[in-house]
């Protein structure tokens, strides 16, 4: 079973952020943000794959795995309920689909934590994603927070480790 790991940057800043994914051992950042800008330092799209790289830490983004405006809304008015669905029902599209594939493959080959904005998964669609992986694609979530990397360090034997998916031929 693989590892895909979450991860909000909401509450924290560039460097713990960077910090927290060497100290888990995430080799690739899979950014599920529809709109990959942001207000806080680091965050937008350029300055945190330039970032990422130099840390080697390799960016991707899935644009088609964002949330869509009405679900962003949604959520930002406190109706998860609502979200969920909107969610849900974007993901089920043909293109939301062809992305997760190319995300499950990814994530399959190295230690993989998705990037979105809210620091509660459960709020965010990132949770979604992963749910879907869970169900459908033999995969482990663990949620990580970006404000202090060295519970990570602390609790090292706690943490999940991820196994590379093997081929048919491997079996």
């Amino acid at each position: 079973m693989s590892v895909v790991y979450t991860i909000g940057y909401e509450g924290t800043d560039i460097d713990r952020f960077i910090a927290t994914l060497k100290n888990v051992g995430v080799k690739c950042v899979a950014d599920v943000r529809a709109v990959a800008l942001s207000r806080k330092k680091g965050f937008s799209k350029k300055s945190l794959a330039a970032r990422l790289q130099s840390e080697g830490i390799e960016y991707l983004h899935f644009i088609d795995l964002g949330d869509p405006k009405p679900g962003r809304d949604a959520a930002r008015a406190g109706l998860f309920n609502e979200f969920r669905v909107i969610y849900s029902t974007h993901l089920d599209s043909d293109d939301a689909q062809l992305s997760l594939k190319k995300l499950v493959a990814a994530a399959g080959e190295k230690p993989t934590c998705l990037l979105c904005f809210e620091r509660d998964p459960e709020t965010c669609h990132r949770s979604i994603i992963a749910e879907q992986m869970v169900e459908s694609m033999d995969f482990e979530v663990f949620d990580l927070y970006g404000d202090d990397p060295e519970r990570y360090v602390r609790n090292a034997t706690k943490l999940p480790r991820h196994h590379p998916r093997e081929g048919i031929a491997a079996a």
